[in-house]
């Protein structure tokens, strides 16, 4: 069914209209910030943006500005935001993950070492007094008195 000139200016004036709304970020419930919702939005035919239907000039506009905002660093959809913010959070803990699990592995090597040289000290401590007792030249001091005399004060 073929529309009149003054139809389809009505038409691409709700379609320019829709995309601006789209693009300030006022994103329908359940839309996106796509042409699907765009065609939605303006009541308008989905199809009528491919190919050579009338409105294609539309939907290339569209994509334009919008990757001209994504760009830029903005996100009209509040979804997309939050994927993007979501996904360098994820990487981040990832790094931090991984940074734990070093520092987990690099103390969990510390202290096996820190044991093994405790166990040699013990065992270079029993051999000397093993050693020192055997001596009859080495003899032993008498225990500190444990007993008080006097008043300290």
């Amino acid at each position: 069914m073929r529309i009149s000139a003054a139809q389809r200016t009505e038409n691409e004036n709700r379609i320019r209209a829709a995309m601006d709304r789209l693009l300030r970020g006022e994103i329908p419930r359940g839309g996106k910030c796509d042409i699907k919702t765009l065609a939605s939005e303006a009541a308008v035919d989905r199809t009528a943006f491919y190919g050579t239907r009338p409105y294609a000039h539309l939907r290339v506009e569209f994509e334009r500005r919008l990757n001209v905002l994504r760009e830029a660093g903005e996100i009209p959809d509040p979804r997309e935001a939050q994927i993007s913010r979501l996904k360098v959070e994820n990487t981040k803990l990832r790094e931090r993950l991984a940074q734990s699990e070093q520092t987990v592995d690099e103390l969990t090597e510390f202290r096996s070492q820190a044991l093994a040289r405790l166990a040699a000290q013990h065992e270079e401590i029993v051999r000397l007094r093993e050693a020192a007792a055997g001596k009859a030249k080495v003899s032993r001091l008498p225990a500190p008195r444990t007993a008080v005399i006097g008043s300290c004060s």
